[in-house]
Order: C-alpha cells, then sequence, then structure tokens
C-alpha cells in the first residue's frame, strides 16, 4: 500500500489554463466547510496479469460531508445520472428521503461490496445504505482480484482531512483513464461574490471517461491535436474504444433542498460535455450533490426550522457547477502520471508541454 505525498506537482490552472469562475483557497471540494477527503491507493506488482495477485492498480476514495466527527448526520443530497452503466449504492434511500447520511466512497467496479460493508461497521449504522459509486480500471488492475480489503476503505475514511487533495492516480481513481490519457481524481471549486452571498461549492471526480477525438481544454481540440500516446494495451481492450464512466460528487454551503440539489446534479453533464464527454452508452456518469447549509438534520420528533434558497438565485450556482466540473476533469488529467499495469497495458500521461503549445496555437494559453 502506498500512501502519497501532499502533491506538489502543477495544477490546470499552473500550467497557463484558463477557466472563467473565481476559486475558494484550495480550489477544491474542501473549501466547503466541513468536507474532508481521503485515499487509500493501492499499487503493487508488474507484468503479466495473475488474477488474484496482481498487479494491482486500485484503491478507494472517501469523501465526509460533514467531517469524521458526524459519521452518520444526514445533510440534505441528490443524485442524477447522465448514463446508467455503473453504480452508485443508496441512491434510492436518497430519492425516497431527500437525505445522505455518512460518507461518499468511490473505488474501482468490482470492491462495491467490500466497501460498503466497511462503511457500515465504520460509521456502526444500524440500518445502513452507503453511498459508494465506481469507475472500471480493468485496463490496468487486477480488477478481478478483489484487492481493496475493508480495511483499505476504513484507512481512507480515517485519513480524510480537510484542505488540499490529492488528484490524478490516487485512491479510486488510481487505475483510471480519461479521455485514453490517464485519468483518476480531480478537484475545483468556485466562491461566489458577497453580494451574491458568498456561498461555496465544490466539485470531486473520479474521471474514467471519453474518447481522444472528442477532448477540449479551454476550448481547444487538444484530442484533435495531440493524436498520439493512444493507451499500449494487449488482450484487454482495444485502444480506440472510449474509456467509461464519471463520478462526480458536488457540494455546497448553500442552503438548498433536495429538488434544488438534483437541479444542481443534472448540470454537471454541461461541464463534462465542454471537455468533450458525451455520456457514451458503456458510461456510468453517476452524480450526487449535497448541501452543508442546514446541518445535521438529525433530529425526531420535532418541527425542523429550514432555510432555503430562492430559486431565482440558482443561475450562479449552476454556472458554479459547470465552471468547477470542467476544472476538476482537467486538473485530474493535468495530476495523473504515465502508469504500466497487467498484461505490462500502459496508459500515457497528457503531456504537459504539449499541451501548452496546443493552447497558444490557439491563443488560449495564459502566459
Amino acid at each position: 500500500m502506498r500512501v502519497p505525498d501532499k502533491q506538489a506537482k502543477p495544477r490546470a490552472r499552473q500550467l497557463g489554463i484558463p477557466f472563467d469562475g473565481q476559486t475558494g483557497p484550495f480550489n477544491a471540494i474542501t473549501d466547503v466547510g466541513g468536507v474532508m477527503v481521503g485515499h487509500t491507493t493501492l499499487v503493487r506488482g508488474a507484468g503479466k496479469l495473475e488474477i488474484g495477485k496482481g498487479p494491482v492498480r486500485t484503491g478507494v476514495t472517501a469523501i465526509h460531508p460533514l467531517g469524521k466527527q458526524h459519521k452518520k448526520d444526514p445533510v440534505f443530497a441528490a443524485w442524477y445520472a447522465l448514463n446508467g452503466n455503473g453504480e452508485m449504492t443508496g441512491t434510492i434511500f436518497i430519492e425516497e428521503t431527500g437525505l445522505l447520511a455518512g460518507p461518499i466512497m468511490i473505488t474501482n467496479t468490482y470492491s462495491i461490496g467490500a466497501v460498503r460493508d466497511a462503511v457500515i461497521a465504520w460509521t456502526g449504522f444500524g440500518h445502513g445504505l452507503p453511498v459508494v459509486a465506481e469507475t472500471y480500471d480493468g485496463l490496468l488492475n487486477d480488477i478481478k482480484g478483489f484487492h481493496v480489503k475493508p480495511e483499505h476503505a476504513i484507512q481512507a475514511l480515517d485519513s480524510a482531512s480537510a484542505g488540499p487533495v490529492l488528484e490524478g492516480n490516487v485512491g479510486g481513481g488510481t487505475g483510471m483513464s480519461c479521455h485514453h490519457f490517464k485519468g483518476g481524481i480531480g478537484t475545483a471549486s468556485r466562491k461566489l461574490d458577497e453580494a451574491q452571498g458568498g456561498y461555496t461549492l465544490g466539485v470531486l471526480v473520479q474521471a474514467n471517461h471519453g474518447d481522444r477525438r472528442n477532448l477540449s481544454i479551454a476550448g481547444v481540440p487538444v484530442g484533435q491535436e495531440i493524436t498520439d500516446l493512444m493507451p499500449e494495451t494487449g488482450r484487454q481492450a482495444p485502444a480506440s474504444s472510449p474509456s467509461s464512466s464519471i463520478i462526480v460528487v458536488v457540494a455546497t454551503d448553500a442552503p438548498l433542498l433536495p429538488f434544488q440539489l438534483k437541479r444542481l446534479a443534472s448540470r454537471v453533464p454541461l461541464g463534462i460535455g465542454r471537455v468533450g464527454g458525451l455520456g457514451e452508452n458503456y458510461s456510468g456518469d453517476i452524480f450526487i450533490a449535497f448541501s452543508t447549509a442546514n446541518g445535521t438534520l438529525r433530529k425526531r420528533d420535532t418541527i425542523v426550522s429550514l432555510e432555503m434558497l430562492d430559486n431565482g438565485q440558482m443561475d450562479l450556482l449552476f454556472e458554479a457547477t459547470v465552471q468547477a466540473t470542467e476544472e476538476a476533469i482537467v486538473n485530474a488529467l493535468v495530476a495523473a502520471e504515465t502508469m504500466q499495469g497487467v498484461d505490462d497495458n500502459i496508459v500515457h500521461a497528457l503531456p504537459h508541454e504539449r499541451l501548452r503549445d496546443v493552447l497558444r496555437k490557439y491563443n488560449r494559453l495564459a502566459e
């Protein structure tokens, strides 16, 4: 098991990629007060795939809406799917009640069960419906080897913190690809002016989706300019097939009720589309949004007083969602590093200097 240090590598804005909107201090989902993120990253072995032995390129990511101390205190939430070839557990309960109780976990497709069990043990749910989402990392990882164990999920839960968030080849994003480059975890945030309410909105993505030819960064057709460095694969999958699935978590401190959070989550695809994601047939594009504004809602047998933002003021949050989703995906691409996995399959990182050259060609580089 490998636990990376806090990253010092450049993020998208530091490369000169222009984005709209004002970020929070960390430009991360943790800019929303109380939100914490933790990762467990599993990297070991090399060479030929031996199911149950490796190579292992996977992990698990944990997001606490109200911090670790509020293990099962509910917040308002909603979910939305652009294309449903994937899984996010607990969504029927969220649809029924409008409540998210406990952390959000992201891992690989075949590890949902182990992670779900770990959340129930960690939180002490009597009647638990944890939220666990997935994307498929079988191109690089021995996914059928079930290498993510409950203790790895618990480590991610326990190690979660506020502040800067590790991106790229970490946690659930360790073995993921994005637009045929190396993908994984990315995050970004937006801060509204005080005159607009001063609300913060943050996004975290696990990006494992998209076709190279559609990749667009800052409005530039990067995928049509950088056509080499395609995944080098053996028997796993043809390199021309799109990667599959993106999970997006949206957090805000704006006082939103579940129906408004559903509206917020439904704007996530606009941010994905800016980077070139199309919600392909084999993609699991599933999103969840929650609000920390009303604090814990664990009050029983009483009338609960709530705050709600007027629907007429939602447009700025819609815009923030689109902008932060776009930037989080690009941050995942920029942070990710070339990885070699099962059967020596290789997924290459997005080359930073070549990206800058392409942006410069189209007069889009902020130098």
